[in-house]
């Protein structure tokens, strides 16, 4: 099969493809609308000059060569009308352009059946049917073709440096680059139809306009980077094997292809609803996560309120209650001693507690503060000792601890030996 005949059908596979893919997001949005009726128009330009190719008569061979001019057409118009909502540039000048450039491609289409748009075919080059151009072709050629999509890249060029926001900045390079390879591969389909003998080799190029176009969509979008993969691997596999179908030379093994490129369609669907789902519990667990982390600052927000708002009341407790058994409010009676000094030891314990839960609550905040210096551990013990040593006699117990201690901060530290013994009654 002709070489060119085979980048025809490569083309149309992957335009139509990915106008599916960006469409299939979201139907409603207008520049997705423009997107697909675009990479249609490459499609039908695409396919059509497939069978061109293909053809072995003068009168098949004219038809797709017709077919395929009002498909390339309108791939320029288009893109424009998609390139200036893509910028948000659809005022002034540039409506105004885009109306003429709608009103023009109609009128041409009324000439795409008559001898002035396509004047007939003949041999060139190695190719059999080959088109010349008619006088309304020439004013597509050059005001469409040429004179709109140099405006439009223009427009392009213009907004990019311009252009703050990364992923947009990002979208529009993909764009350039795309058109670029598409419309200069496209190009050089052109040079023969004026008897200028460079053959269509560009033409291969053509692909990489719907693939960067569409994944700058996919991608800047933010739709999910695993699934952009997936449709993209899914999309490959498929196309490969329908290709490899068209390309058979026998029934028999476009037969066999067509089933595995029926069954590589069904596994790449399965696949993408399988991403889909898996991104879906994906983001359901991100909002699950962010939930329970607002929940979990909360309850640490409470917590601090709240020993916050114990510590006052608890300080009153011990403070009376120490006044009380100091004999300052007068002689305590020797039957209110005991439940006084209960009351101590509990808001003692309850304060305790109430520090505890607040220190958790700065550490978890982030607001908990280290002093970090050299000190005397045995003291520390000495001092935690004599605080403890009440309690520990009201039990009927004796303490005794023995320091044995270096310099503070030594390598030694200190040796310390704490015995509690019963005492006799």
């Amino acid at each position: 099969m002709n070489i060119f005949a085979i980048s025809g059908l490569v083309n149309g596979i992957v335009a139509i493809t990915f106008g599916i893919l960006v469409i299939s997001k979201n139907c409603r949005d207008r520049a997705n609308q423009i997107f697909f009726f675009m990479t249609l128009s490459l499609a039908v330009w695409a396919f059509s000059y497939w069978q061109w190719l293909l053809s072995t008569n003068y009168d098949a061979a004219i038809l797709w060569v017709r077919i395929l001019s009002i498909g390339s057409l309108f791939i320029p118009v288009f893109f424009y009308h998609w390139v200036i909502l893509l910028i948000n540039g659809k005022t002034g000048i540039n409506k105004i352009v885009l109306w003429l450039a709608y009103i023009t491609a109609v009128i041409i289409l009324f000439f795409a059946r008559s001898n002035l748009f396509i004047a007939g075919l003949e041999k060139k080059s190695s190719f059999i049917f080959w088109p010349n151009p008619g006088s309304v072709y020439d004013v597509y050629f050059s005001y469409v073709y040429v004179g709109l999509i140099t405006y439009t890249l223009y427009l392009l060029l213009r907004a990019y440096p311009k252009e703050l926001d990364q992923n947009k900045r990002g979208q529009l390079l993909y764009v350039i680059l795309g058109a670029a390879l598409g419309f200069g591969g496209g190009l050089t389909n052109f040079p023969l139809w004026w008897n200028v003998n460079i053959p269509p080799y560009g033409n291969f190029l053509v692909a990489a306009f719907p693939f960067l176009l569409g994944y700058s969509v996919l991608k800047y979008k933010l739709f999910n980077a695993k699934t952009i993969t997936a449709e993209l691997i899914a999309f490959a596999l498929w196309a490969f094997t329908l290709i490899i179908t068209f390309l058979a030379e026998s029934t028999l093994l476009r037969l066999v292809y067509g089933f595995f490129s029926i069954l590589m369609g069904i596994g790449g669907v399965i696949l993408i609803k399988a991403v889909y789902k898996t991104e879906n519990l994906a983001k359901k667990l991100g909002v699950a996560n962010e939930r329970l982390k607002e929940l979990d600052a909360l309850k640490t927000e409470f917590i601090s309120f709240a020993t916050h708002q114990l510590r006052a009341p608890i300080t009153a407790i011990k403070g009376y209650t120490s006044e009380i058994l100091e004999g300052d409010f007068g002689s305590v009676p020797d039957n209110l001693k005991a439940p006084a000094e209960v009351i101590m030891e509990s808001s003692s314990s309850l304060a305790v507690l109430v520090d505890d839960y607040l220190n958790v609550s700065r550490i978890e905040q982030g607001k908990m503060k280290y002093e970090f210096s050299d000190f005397n551990l045995g003291d520390l013990v000495n001092e935690v000792a004599n605080e403890q040593r009440p309690s520990v006699e009201k039990k009927g117990l004796k303490l005794e601890v023995k320091v044995d201690g270096g310099p503070p901060g030594g390598e030694a530290g200190a040796q310390i030996h704490a015995t509690a013994a019963k005492l006799n009654r």
